[in-house]
C-alpha cells in the first residue's frame, strides 16, 4: 500500500502534534464528564432536586454520548476523519458554555445531553485518526495515550473544582464553564491538522491521499489498492467479525459499568466519612482521580513492550480483588476506601481504560474503523449509563458494600471475556490486522483462543 513510510522516525514530531490534538479532545471528555461529579454537590445545594433529576443530570452527557459515538463515528467513515473532527468540537465549546448559563435543571439536563453527543462523538474521530497516522511501532503508546489524557481531564476538574469553590454558591458556573474556555484553544489547533491519507486511499482517492503522504513525508510515494471488497458497518456483525466486535464491546462495557458507577459517585460515597467537609470530599476523590492517572500512564508506557494481552486480562483481575476486598468490608473507615478505590481505578485504567481506545481501531478495516469503534463506544455508554443509574439504587436496597459485589461480578465477567478472546495485536501493521492473511479458508476471524495470538 506504501503506508510503510508512516513508520520513518523523521516522523515522529508530526505523529505526536496528531496524538496530543486528538489526546486533548479525549482530555476535554474527562473534564466535562468528570466535572459535574464535581459540581453537583453544589447543583443541589442550590436547586431543590429529586434522586431521579439527579441521576438525570449525572447521566445525561453520557447518554448523549451513546448517541454521538455510533452517529458521528458512522459518518466518520463515510465524509471523513478531518471534517467531523473538527466539527464535534463545537460542540464542546457551544454547549458547554450554555451548561454554565442554565436557567432550570431541565436546560442543565438538555445542555448536557447535547454536549454529551459531542463528547461521544470525539472517541471514535480521534481514536481512528491517530491509528491511521501512528507508526507501527508506537502505535500502541500514542493510541493508550488518548485514555491516559481522559484522565488527566478528570484529575483537572476536580483541581479547577477546589479552586473555584471559593466563588460562593455559583461556583458551579464557572467550573463548567472551564470546560468552553478549554475546547475553544483545541479547536483553533485541530483545523491544522491533514484529512487521514489511509481514509482517502480507502475511498478511491489516491491521488489525494498521495498529496498528504507527500506533504507530510516529503516522498513521492505510490498508493495501490488493496482491492478487497469494502466493508460496511453492519458487517461487523457478520461471522467474519463478530468475535472482534464482541470482544470490543464487552470488555468495554464490562469497563464503564464499573469505572463509572463507582467514579461519577466518589464524592457522594466519601462525604459522610469526612465530617461535612467539601474540600475534604474533594481531595479524597481527586486522590483516586491521580491513582486512575497513574494507571493510565503506567499502562501507556508499557502497552508497545508487554503487549495488549497481558495488560488486559492484569488490568481487569486487580480491579476485580480491589472490588472484592471493598465489597468484603461493610464498615470501612475513609482511608480504606480512598486506597481500595484508587486500586480499582489504577487497576481499571491500566488497562481496560486506555486499551478501549486502541483495540476497536486495530481490529477492524479502514473503511469500517471509525463506526466500529463508535459502536463499540455506544455498547460502552450502555454500561456507563447502567453504572451511574443502577449504584444509586443498589446502595439505596442493599446498602453499599452489596452494592459493590454486583461491581465485583461485572469486573469477573470483563475479565473472563479477556482471557478468552483478547488477542495480541503488538507490532503488527494495521493492514496486516485486517487483510485476507487474518481470515481461514471457511472466512473465520483467527482470533483470541488460549494464546491471544493473530494469525
Amino acid at each position: 500500500m506504501g503506508f510503510e513510510h508512516l513508520d520513518s522516525p523523521k516522523l515522529k514530531r508530526f505523529q505526536r502534534k496528531v496524538t496530543a490534538l486528538s489526546a486533548a479532545g479525549t482530555f476535554l471528555d474527562g473534564f466535562d464528564l468528570t466535572i459535574i461529579a464535581v459540581a453537583l454537590p453544589l447543583i443541589l445545594s442550590q436547586w431543590d432536586v429529586g434522586a431521579g433529576l439527579t441521576a438525570l443530570i449525572t447521566a445525561s452527557a453520557v447518554i448523549g454520548s451513546f448517541i454521538g459515538a455510533i452517529w458521528f463515528g458512522n459518518l466518520t467513515d463515510r465524509y471523513g476523519r478531518k471534517a467531523m473532527y473538527v466539527v464535534d468540537l463545537l460542540a464542546f465549546v457551544i454547549f458547554a458554555a450554555l451548561t454554565a448559563f442554565s436557567q432550570s435543571v431541565w436546560q442543565l439536563i438538555i445542555f448536557r445531553f447535547l454536549l454529551g453527543v459531542g463528547i461521544g462523538a470525539d472517541y471514535p474521530i480521534s481514536a481512528t485518526l491517530v491509528s491511521e497516522f501512528s507508526s507501527t511501532k508506537n502505535r500502541g503508546r500514542h493510541g493508550t495515550m488518548l485514555g491516559a489524557m481522559w484522565f488527566v481531564g478528570a484529575v483537572t476538574a476536580y483541581l479547577v473544582g477546589i479552586l473555584m469553590l471559593p466563588l460562593g454558591p455559583s461556583a458551579w458556573r464557572y467550573m463548567l464553564l472551564v470546560g468552553a474556555v478549554f475546547a475553544l484553544i483545541v479547536f483553533f489547533f485541530r483545523v491544522t491538522l491533514p484529512e487521514s491519507p489511509r481514509w482517502l486511499a480507502s475511498r478511491g482517492r489516491e491521488k489525494e491521499a498521495q498529496e498528504i503522504m507527500l506533504k507530510i513525508t516529503g516522498q513521492d510515494i505510490i498508493l495501490t489498492s488493496n482491492n478487497l471488497p469494502k466493508q460496511k458497518l453492519k458487517d461487523v456483525f457478520s461471522k467474519k467479525f463478530f468475535r472482534r466486535t464482541f470482544f470490543v464491546c464487552g470488555f468495554w462495557f464490562c469497563y464503564a459499568v464499573a469505572y463509572y458507577g463507582i467514579s461519577m459517585y466518589t464524592p457522594t460515597i466519601l462525604k459522610p466519612f469526612t465530617n461535612g467537609s467539601q474540600l475534604m470530599t474533594y481531595i479524597g476523590s481527586g486522590t483516586v482521580s491521580v491513582l486512575g492517572l497513574a494507571g493510565a500512564i503506567i499502562g501507556s508506557s508499557i502497552v508497545d513492550k508487554t503487549g495488549r494481552r497481558p495488560l488486559i486480562i492484569t488490568s481487569f483481575t486487580g480491579l476485580s480483588l480491589a472490588l472484592i476486598v471493598l465489597a468484603l468490608n461493610p464498615s470501612p473507615t475513609l482511608l480504606f476506601l480512598v486506597i481500595l478505590f484508587s486500586l480499582a481505578v489504577l487497576f481499571a485504567n491500566m488497562g481496560g481504560g486506555i486499551l478501549n481506545f486502541l483495540y476497536p481501531t486495530e481490529l477492524f478495516p479502514t473503511s469500517i474503523r471509525a463506526g466500529a469503534t463508535g459502536l463499540a463506544t455506544s455498547i460502552s455508554r450502555i454500561g456507563s449509563i447502567m453504572g451511574i443509574l443502577v449504584f444509586p439504587s443498589l446502595v439505596a436496597a442493599w446498602g453499599n458494600s452489596a452494592a459493590l459485589w454486583f461491581f465485583a461480578v461485572i469486573g469477573l465477567t470483563g475479565l473472563g471475556i479477556c482471557i478468552a478472546l483478547a488477542p495480541e495485536t503488538k507490532g503488527i501493521k494495521l493492514e496486516e490486522l485486517n487483510d485476507e492473511l487474518n481470515t481461514d479458508q471457511n472466512n473465520n476471524v483467527i482470533i483470541g483462543g488460549n494464546d491471544g495470538k493473530m494469525a
